[in-house]
């Protein structure tokens, strides 16, 4: 379990699948960013039953509240297989989380384990220039944009361009401060 101030990211339970499956078939709350792929219930599970959204080269983290509300997920996984890399994914599952600083201090929290825990030198995002609310999460977590990959991301019916952003484990982190 990872604590923050406004979020705490904690694995899957399995008393969490009927919600996070909900979430999952939302398309229409995934927004014009995210990606609109649904798996079946029954691979859903499948997964969740054989290693609870967490392995060694990809994982799943839920973004909830200090209350417990589940307000999202963040998740890792490998860009490329040759790369020493992580690319980091969330989505919130209600406009009603949004604006509050939330993804931001997941991305932090997450960083700052992947960074403390594991090998890899590079974490990045990439985001679909029109998100907005992403690229400041990128901005305000110390990511540096790295450029355009042209219509790399098919989504709604097209492809789109997606702005790589990237974090080096030498990099400053804004979130330590000066220190």
């Amino acid at each position: 379990m990872l604590r923050g101030q406004h979020v705490i990211l904690r694995p899957v339970r399995e008393s969490d699948l009927d919600r996070l499956w909900e979430a999952h078939v939302d398309i229409a709350n995934r927004g014009r960013f995210f990606p609109l792929g649904v798996m079946s219930e029954t691979r859903f599970r499948r997964e969740f039953a054989e290693h609870g959204f967490w392995q060694k080269d990809e994982g799943m983290l839920l973004v909830t509240t200090p209350d417990g509300t589940v307000a999202g997920h963040i998740e890792f996984f490998r860009p490329v297989s040759y790369w020493d890399a992580w690319e980091l994914s969330y989505q919130l599952y209600d406009q009603a989380f949004g604006g509050r600083g939330y993804t931001t201090e997941a991305v932090q929290l997450l960083v700052d384990y992947l960074f403390g825990a594991k090998k890899e030198h590079r974490i990045q995002l990439v985001i679909v220039p029109d998100n907005a609310a992403s690229r400041r999460v990128a901005e305000k977590c110390g990511f540096v944009l790295e450029g355009t990959a042209r219509g790399a991301f098919y989504n709604d019916g097209r492809n789109h361009d997606v702005l790589l952003y990237s974090l080096l484990r030498t990099d400053p982190r804004p979130w330590h401060g000066a220190g």
